[in-house]
């Protein structure tokens, strides 16, 4: 087997490259692009035209850095901050206090293709700052100061107001390149959901949509808050929320959530036995459900009788006022009369109807008589006699629902449920109401431990809802939610109560939130005997990275040159932590943080951890001690595909020789 050096790599469409490779090998040397063969690849699929030739789409100045962003290494890493979290040991809940275009780069290896839902609720573009920036190395003050945004006693200088003509591209340069590290992230059926106001909604659909794909937009939603704003003469009560999914696959898992399942059961055993049509049916489960404080409409069509399975009927009748449709004979399947002929004729052509119905050589081959007396052939519903037209249906199991409205309604105020947490105190200013996330997350189907990021979490109302939401229902989902670490006013309640920043306030939120769990888990026993969930989180803080940065430089001197190099005789910066450097090497190595770390106790004379995942196939086997015995790489046991990481010069050439035998090695 090999060794290799460990280092921090980054290609932000690493995947993309490989399908153009394996589509056309020809057009790469010495592994990268040669963009000659590749247009002669291409062909007539050239564009001819010149650099600024006109074409449809949303340019605003800056766009072609914003892209550039989202390709740029990240030169940090994510460190724990041991006892900050909770049940940290045990937990698959992630919190990350830092700049979030850097934080999605960083899990891009780790992540992609693994998050199953993505919700943000970005700062909307209303005249005020725009603090996101990519250096992940500075303070907010320091940012602030050096891009010449506060003087020097930490006064704003500059604000992104309307009457900038670069009001719009501020905004845009700023959630573009993040929306494009966001999509690489999700599942193959994941979806996003993203909220916005008036003032940006109709450009960030334009992004969304050169991003994911037009024909990936799934819907708008209009959503009524509780709080107006009347700054135009106009109270305006209603925000947006813009729903993509990935590759055009549309999750088949959304679903209502069985919320009360006596209950539920107790009334489809009643409308069963009334023989109740499936439309009644449907109306008397919602109007269940409105009691139980939900807003939308829900079938529970897993719980109902197969032959209540049926996706609403649909009316046959010639659809144009001012024309009328064919006119010919349908005869009743139960006693072979004439039906209801509509009065403007009927939709479809007689032998569109016949095909629908399963109708051959004037019979019906498939009749199915349903619990209500009604009929049902093929696609087509008769009722139990021929004095109702017939109507054509889809059934349930076909039909493609989020089951999510397009305009949704809701009483709760985010601002409150805050307060209720911090003691009637007012510390964060409009976060989301849990109810509006709990709609959007109880659409999911919850069959495995799928992963819920927030990277504008704010004050943490995802966590909030996630964990909520697992106690109600014994869910298994976990979150991420990462904050940027911007400071709360000096004379905020907030900072007066030491929260000196919005990720102090989102992280003491999920603690609060655990605790008022645990409360209600021991007043009801254990939650009447169900699991209540994953009721903990590790924190983590983004930091510059512990591998020295190498930057090209011109330099003649040749005593300036053999310093340089001496400098970097260790790839690690001075005082790098084991811990830290362990959790960037799962990073670079694609496992996730909530992997399992532990001890291996057959080594006596180094420290060796073992890292595993359900979501990688192999352990990595790590020593990060300065020196590795003898005794350590003879009993040193690789699986198939193990792969054994330490530090360079804790080996010696023939250890690395003896090593080499056992699997592949990776030095620092």
């Amino acid at each position: 087997m090999s060794i290799e050096k460990l280092r921090p790599k980054y290609i932000i469409d690493e995947e993309r490259l490989k399908q153009i490779k394996q589509i056309a090998p020809e057009c790469f040397a010495d592994g990268k692009i040669n963009w000659e063969m590749l247009k002669e690849a291409l062909g007539n699929h050239i564009e001819e035209e010149s650099s600024d030739a006109e074409h449809f789409g949303l340019f605003w100045p800056g766009k072609r850095e914003a892209r550039k962003k989202a390709g740029t290494p990240s030169r940090g890493t994510l460190v724990p901050v041991p006892s900050e979290g909770v049940d940290e040991e045990t937990t698959c809940n992630i919190f990350i206090e830092g700049e979030n275009l850097d934080v999605l780069k960083l899990l891009q290896k780790s992540y992609a293709g693994r998050i199953k839902m993505i919700y943000i609720d970005p700062p909307y573009n209303t005249g005020n700052d725009l603090i996101y920036d990519d250096n992940f190395t500075e303070t907010m003050d320091e940012f602030l100061n050096r891009t010449g945004q506060i003087d020097e006693e930490g006064r704003r200088l500059t604000t992104n107001n309307k009457a900038d003509g670069r009001f719009h591209s501020k905004w845009l340069s700023m959630i573009y390149p993040r929306l494009r590290l966001a999509r690489n992230l999700l599942k193959e059926d994941g979806v996003i959901f993203i909220s916005i106001d008036n003032n940006e909604v109709h450009n960030l659909r334009a992004v969304a949509n050169e991003i994911f794909g037009e024909e990936n937009f799934i819907e708008c939603i209009c959503w009524n808050k509780r709080i107006p704003k009347n700054d135009k003469g106009i109270g305006s009560i209603h925000e947006y929320i813009l729903i993509y999914v990935k590759n055009n696959v549309l999750p088949h898992e959304f679903i209502m959530q069985k919320d009360g399942l006596e209950e539920i059961d107790e009334l489809l055993t009643k409308l069963k036995k009334a023989k109740m049509p499936l439309a009644e049916a449907e109306l008397e489960i919602r109007k269940f459900y409105k009691k139980k404080g939900y807003d939308r409409g829900i079938t529970l069509y897993n719980a109902l009788d197969e032959n209540y399975k049926l996706w609403g009927k649909i009316n046959m009748s010639w659809p144009n006022a001012d024309t009328f449709g064919p006119r010919y004979t349908v005869l009743h399947p139960g006693n072979n009369q004439p039906v209801k002929v509509p009065e403007r004729g009927w939709r479809w052509k007689e032998e569109t109807f016949n095909e629908a119905a399963e109708r051959v050589n004037d019979e019906y081959v498939n009749v199915k008589k349903l619990h209500d007396g009604s009929y049902v052939c093929g696609r087509i519903w008769f009722s139990e006699d021929e004095n109702t037209q017939p109507s054509s249906i889809n059934y349930l199991e076909e039909v493609d629902t989020f089951l999510l409205r397009s305009i949704l309604s809701l009483k709760s105020d985010g601002g409150i449920e805050v307060e209720k947490l911090f003691s009637g105190k007012s510390f964060f200013s409009y976060p989301k109401p849990t109810s509006l996330l709990k709609v959007l997350f109880k659409s999911v189907r919850n069959t495995e431990k799928e992963i819920f990021l927030d990277f504008f979490s704010g004050s943490c109302t995802t966590a909030q809802a996630i964990l909520d939401l697992n106690a109600e229902d014994a869910g298994q989902r976990k979150f991420i939610c990462v904050q940027l670490p911007e400071a709360t006013e000096k004379d905020s309640e907030a900072f007066k109560a030491g929260l000196e920043s919005i990720a102090a306030i989102g992280k003491e939120r999920i603690r609060k939130s655990i605790s008022a769990l645990r409360d209600l888990q021991s007043a009801k026993g254990k939650m009447d005997g169900r699991n209540i969930g994953d009721l903990g989180f590790r924190y983590y803080k983004l930091r510059p990275s512990n591998y020295k940065n190498w930057e090209n430089m011109q330099e003649t001197n040749l005593e300036k040159l053999e310093s340089l190099f001496d400098e970097f005789e260790s790839p690690l910066i001075e005082n790098w932590k084991e811990e830290d450097l362990l959790t960037e090497i799962l990073l670079m190595e694609g496992f996730p943080l909530d992997s399992s770390i532990r001890t291996d106790s057959q080594h006596k004379k180094n420290t060796v951890k073992l890292v595993a995942s359900d979501y990688c196939e192999h352990r990595l086997v790590v020593c990060l001690d300065t020196k590795v015995s003898p005794e350590s790489i003879t009993t040193l046991r690789l699986q198939e595909n193990d792969i054994f990481i330490c530090l360079d010069s804790a080996i010696t050439d023939e250890q690395k020789l003896t090593l080499s035998d056992k699997g592949l090695i990776k030095t620092i």
